[in-house]
């Protein structure tokens, strides 16, 4: 199929693609639109997390926050960009609505892996190990399998690796990465926190 200008303006219109790389997609994929957005879409996402960490400084942003109907759980974080033009658009504010929503329902305790205090750690793998030896295994399976269920105690108390209250086909990570990809900014998240009437500081309820 012939490529045209109007194609390569519709597709401009619906990614925020360049018009050269617009038209290198629809030629690659033979005018099919659909196969353009999704193939440009991808390297929009890969592009966004490429620049993430790479020295540039996300100082701007907002502090999300999120009260539950009654008063009795309220959570606020940060979420931070690089310029106060992104923290003001929709899709950044959705995003940083978003993330404190989900910490109200996940009850995250830290904000990324390297967060979690050593000791906390090696508290967790001793529990861990115990219980795999107590089950009858031997030492070199038990490793593996001690490995296993620190990766999913992660997921539990990490925002950065549970899955997304409002879509669990992704993680937190996942989603921000998206939300880069969609700004064009670095974006991070900086520190949370969240307070429920009649719970102790470790979420449990007393």
């Amino acid at each position: 199929m012939a490529v045209t200008k109007q194609m390569v303006k519709e597709l401009r219109e619906i990614t925020g693609a360049g018009p050269l790389d617009c038209k290198k997609a629809l030629d690659q994929f033979d005018g099919d639109m659909d196969k353009a957005v999704e193939f440009l879409r991808e390297k929009g996402l890969a592009s966004a997390v490429k620049k993430l960490g790479k020295g540039r400084e996300a100082k701007e942003g907002v502090i999300g926050n999120y009260v539950h109907f009654d008063g009795r759980l309220a959570v606020i974080v940060e979420v931070n960009c690089e310029t106060d033009f992104v923290a003001a658009t929709p899709q950044f504010q959705t995003f940083a609505k978003d993330i404190s929503m989900h910490i109200a329902n996940m009850k995250p305790q830290y904000v990324k892996r390297e967060d979690v205090p050593e000791a906390v750690v090696l508290a967790e793998k001793e529990v861990q190990m115990n219980r795999a030896l107590e089950e009858g295994k031997p030492a070199n399976i038990a490793e593996k399998i001690v490995e296993g269920r620190m990766n999913k105690w992660y997921e539990e108390i990490v925002l950065m690796e549970q899955s997304f209250v409002k879509d669990d086909e992704k993680t937190i990570t996942e989603y921000l990465q998206e939300t880069v990809a969609g700004v064009g900014e670095t974006i991070s998240i900086r520190r949370f926190a969240r307070f429920a009437i009649g719970e102790s500081e470790d979420g449990d309820d007393e």
